[in-house]
């Protein structure tokens, strides 16, 4: 069973990302407050179910995932989810992209969070303040307040930490509805199926069509033998 905390703040905020790897849409991040009074909400059966059957999205079923998104919802002290788009993704690159929608998602919660746990290695406010022309731009107030937070990187922390594994579910819910309503728009990149990553029936349809004003342009959309008529 995951560990409902890890450390000893009252509004200990996880959060975590998806898409990062993909070749279309956006990166999705969320963030995730359960709130403090845990030994009351384990008595709800809403919030049993939830706590046994989470686990880091990737390893639960699609149908999973979907029945577990509207517990966390009800569930949550707090959440928020943000979409960094593909424009913005290749102005400021995928890794500050993935940063900044977790940094987006924190600062849209109801209550500021005490302590912020987050999946991976990388240190969350590393990059604050980017100069960018797309996309939403900290505030000098905002900055300093994500400054202020501590943080903490958890390596594999979506299959250690409720909130971290909760946020990766909003983040990945919530990315594979977006892909399911653009897939309508271009239903010949299969993004319905395979939600914009590299599989190989995606990059066969970029080698026949082309790309379209969701794909990342920074990314290398296919290998070395084929190559695109831009």
């Amino acid at each position: 069973m995951l560990k409902l905390r890890y450390s000893e703040y009252e509004l200990e905020c996880g959060t975590d990302e998806a898409g990062r790897g993909c070749l279309a849409g956006p990166v999705t991040a969320a963030a995730v407050i359960l709130g403090h009074n845990l030994d009351i909400v384990n008595k709800q059966e809403s919030f049993y179910k939830y706590h046994t059957s989470l686990n880091d999205s990737k390893q639960l079923s699609e149908k999973v995932r979907f029945e577990l998104r509207p517990i966390i919802e009800e569930t949550a002290f707090s959440f928020a989810v943000t979409h960094i788009y593909n424009v913005e993704i290749d102005e400021i690159n995928i890794l500050n992209a993935s940063m900044k929608a977790m940094q987006e998602s924190i600062l849209k919660l109801k209550t500021i969070p005490n302590y912020i746990i987050v999946d991976g290695n990388r240190p969350l406010n590393g990059k604050l303040g980017l100069i960018q022309k797309n996309g939403k731009i900290f505030t000098p107030k905002e900055t300093e307040l994500l400054k202020s937070i501590p943080s903490t990187s958890i390596i594999k922390g979506d299959s250690k930490y409720v909130s971290i594994a909760a946020a990766s579910v909003l983040a990945k819910t919530y990315r594979d509805e977006y892909m399911n309503q653009i897939h309508e728009e271009f239903p010949m990149y299969n993004w319905k199926k395979n939600k914009g990553y590299p599989t190989k029936e995606h990059r066969e349809a970029i080698a026949k069509y082309g790309t379209t004003k969701y794909h990342r342009m920074t990314f290398k959309l296919l290998p070395d033998q084929l190559k695109l008529d831009l």
